[in-house]
């Protein structure tokens, strides 16, 4: 089993930034492909970004491309999402995800993280 554990959420002014922290902890899977996905009030869980398990591969979605980065250090088990630039409607829950099952852009991994609120004020 392995446990996800998100921090660094939190309220923000738009323009802003933040960093997120998904620490990786449990059964060893070695340095398994992990993503980010946020899900807004009454909305579907929706892809944000995801890197590989050394780090060469990395995808964002269309609407973060160029604010977001993701990235790993596999030495902490840990991958990060700095967040620049937020807008209002980056608001959202933010889940950490490992293991995809299906292409990385689908909300089917095979572990998750309990969330962490991001909230962006206009």
């Amino acid at each position: 089993q392995v446990q996800l554990v998100e921090s660094g959420g939190g309220l923000v002014q738009a323009g802003g930034s933040l960093r997120l922290s998904c620490v990786a902890s449990g059964r060893t899977f070695g340095s398994g492909a992990m993503a980010w996905f946020r899900q807004a009030p009454g909305k579907e869980r929706d892809f944000v970004a995801y890197i590989s398990g050394v780090g060469t591969v990395k995808r964002d979605a269309a609407s973060v491309k160029g604010r977001f980065t993701i990235s790993r250090d596999n030495d902490k088990n840990t991958v990060y999402l700095q967040m620049n630039s937020l807008k209002p409607e980056d608001t959202a829950v933010y889940y950490c995800a490992a293991l995809p099952r299906s292409n990385y852009e689908f909300p089917s991994y095979s572990y998750w993280g309990q969330g962490t609120q991001v909230t962006v004020s206009s």
